[in-house]
């Protein structure tokens, strides 16, 4: 019997969890919930019979349905961490990158993975390493890592190298190491470019840089880049997928691939490309 693990996030709509656990059940499938989503869902007056109440990150599953924004994709991908199961992110937010099915096609899209007519795209991560060891949880990032000024006056340095060569000092409010799949999440609300998520590729890109010639930079996946930061606070801010720490100045960051990759359910026949035309809404005369 499949198990199926369904995490999500409150204030979700009800009709959308309805329909996901209407076809796992149809589909006779075992379910384990993620405990404060299931309390969510008896919140709402829902009473699905569900065979585990996940507690921790330590639970085993063949699939996993992430319910919720592209937040909720990134939380529930820090859970999966190095168990190698396949994610299925299915939009209650707004734009939705990651969790890119909508209500209206979610029946469809739920009878055609629980029935095994999907592919699978494997998605490449950040690890990060601190000199002193004081980032604390999980130092693997699926969109980016943002160092950022920690206060609302001063910009910050970030002497930057790529495989021990020097690159630049940028003073700026920050700098993104992104992934492809990042490539659509803040690195392109700073000018970055858009990457297939599949390509071997990293992108850097300075947040609002005092230099004009500060371009994003796109650079090969198996390169290490390591950051060493001047900050007048004597401080600094990490955010790891929007997981956030404030360091000290002298910290040293090194970022490169992780040793795993994520493994992301797509519908068969949907394509990147599609759901850029589809969330950009390119194409569209918005005089119409």
């Amino acid at each position: 019997m499949m198990k199926v693990a369904v995490f999500g996030s409150r204030n979700r709509k009800i009709d959308q969890i309805k329909i996901v656990f209407d076809e796992l059940k149809k589909h006779d499938v075992k379910i384990a919930v993620q405990d404060k989503f299931y309390r969510h869902i008896m919140s709402l007056g829902l009473d699905y019979k569900v065979g585990e109440i996940i507690m921790n990150d330590d639970f085993a599953a063949d699939m996993v349905i992430s319910i919720g924004g592209d937040g909720t994709f990134l939380r529930t991908t820090a859970a999966i961490g190095k168990k190698d199961i396949p994610i299925f992110g299915i939009n209650a937010g707004r734009l939705g990158f990651l969790a890119d099915i909508n209500e209206n096609e979610l029946a469809k899209a739920m009878e055609e993975v629980l029935t095994g007519k999907y592919t699978i795209e494997q998605r490449s991560l950040l690890q990060l390493s601190t000199s002193e060891k004081v980032f604390e949880g999980y130092n693997y990032a699926l969109n980016e890592i943002a160092v950022l000024k920690q206060d609302t006056a001063s910009m910050i340095t970030v002497n930057a190298h790529i495989d021990d060569q020097f690159l630049n000092s940028y003073e700026a409010d920050g700098l993104i190491i992104a992934t492809p799949t990042g490539s659509t999440a803040y690195a392109m609300s700073v000018g970055g470019p858009i990457m297939t998520p599949t390509a071997s590729n990293f992108i850097l890109a300075a947040v609002a840089p005092h230099s004009l010639t500060a371009r994003p930079l796109v650079v090969e996946d198996c390169s290490v880049v390591t950051l060493d930061i001047e900050s007048r606070s004597g401080s600094f801010l990490i955010s790891v997928d929007g997981r956030s720490n404030v360091l000290p100045a002298d910290t040293r960051l090194t970022i490169k691939k992780a040793d795993f990759t994520l493994k992301v359910i797509k519908r068969q026949g949907q394509t990147f490309y599609s759901t850029l035309r589809d969330k950009l809404m390119w194409g569209v005369d918005s005089r119409s």
